[in-house]
């Protein structure tokens, strides 16, 4: 399986932009071909230890069960769409793409 983990920092990081953010990836992000697992939510605020990064508004976990399936939906329409309409708000994005098994 491959794991693709996207914590984003947001421009605007209000209680109700980090909403519409975690609506948006719940609308375009779910439901793909090869989709093993789907999480999304937002950071745990009292976890601070030292090797915790806390610099981020909202965490998206996706497991494909292959490589293939990964790479089908970076160029889905729905996945390029997710982008298009919510970029402007990105201040940071990190991306972690892993195997996972």
């Amino acid at each position: 399986m491959l794991g693709h983990m996207v914590y984003f920092t947001l421009k605007d990081n209000s209680p109700a932009a980090v909403e519409t953010m975690i609506a948006a990836c719940r609308k375009y992000l779910t439901g793909h071909p090869g989709t093993t697992f789907f999480a999304v939510g937002t950071l745990v605020p009292d976890l601070k230890r030292p090797v915790n990064l806390t610099d981020l508004d909202v965490a998206l976990q996706v497991a494909f069960e292959s490589r293939a399936a990964h790479d089908a939906y970076q160029v889905a329409p729905r996945h390029v769409q997710f982008i298009e309409e919510n970029k402007a708000n990105w201040a940071k994005v990190r991306v972690f793409d892993a195997n996972v098994s």
